[in-house]
C-alpha cells in the first residue's frame, strides 16, 4: 500500500515538473508580457490546468504546444517555429545591412577606379573634362588643417 502511494507522489511531482516547465515556455494571452506559470490572470490558470491535465492524459510536450499554438495562435509561445515568415523578419535587418555595405564598397572601388583611369589619361597625354580637373584637385588638394580632433579621425578613416 504503501507503495502505491511512493508512485502517485512521485508521478505527481513529475507531472508538475513538466507542467511548470511548459508554463514557463507560455505567454499569458491577457497579460502578453508574462509567462502563464507567472501570471494570476484567469485565462492563466485555465490554461495551466489545461496543460496539466493533458500531461496527466499522457500527451507528450510538443503535442501539448501545438495544441496550444492551434487554438491561441503562434504568439501564445514565446519561442516561434522558425519558417519563411520568421526568417525574412530575422534576417531582413542583415540583408539591408549587407546591401547598404556592397552598394558603399562599390562607390569606393568604382571612386578609386575612377582616379586611377583619370591619373592615367594624365600620363598619357588625353586632356582632362573639367569635371575630371575638379575632381583631381579636390582628392590632390590635402584638406586644411582642423582645430578640433573628432572631425580629423573621420577624415583619416575616409581617406584610407
Amino acid at each position: 500500500m504503501e507503495s502505491g502511494r511512493v508512485d502517485e507522489v512521485t508521478e505527481e511531482r513529475l507531472v508538475e515538473a513538466r507542467a511548470k516547465n511548459i508554463s514557463h515556455n507560455v505567454r499569458c494571452t491577457e497579460c502578453g508580457s508574462q509567462s502563464i506559470e507567472d501570471s494570476q490572470a484567469d485565462i492563466a490558470i485555465l490554461l495551466r490546468k489545461l496543460i496539466r491535465d493533458e500531461i496527466r492524459s499522457g500527451k507528450s510536450d510538443k503535442e501539448i504546444y501545438t495544441k496550444l499554438e492551434e487554438d491561441f495562435g503562434e504568439t501564445v509561445l514565446y519561442t516561434p517555429k522558425f519558417d519563411m515568415q520568421t526568417a525574412a523578419l530575422w534576417l531582413s535587418p542583415l540583408l539591408v545591412a549587407g546591401a547598404a555595405g556592397g552598394i558603399w564598397a562599390y562607390k569606393r572601388y568604382r571612386q578609386k577606379t575612377n582616379v586611377h583611369i583619370m591619373a592615367l589619361n594624365l600620363v598619357r597625354g588625353v586632356p582632362l573634362t573639367p569635371k575630371e580637373k575638379e575632381t583631381m584637385l579636390d582628392i590632390l588638394t590635402p584638406p586644411p588643417p582642423s582645430r578640433g580632433t573628432s572631425s580629423s579621425w573621420w577624415r583619416r578613416w575616409v581617406a584610407q
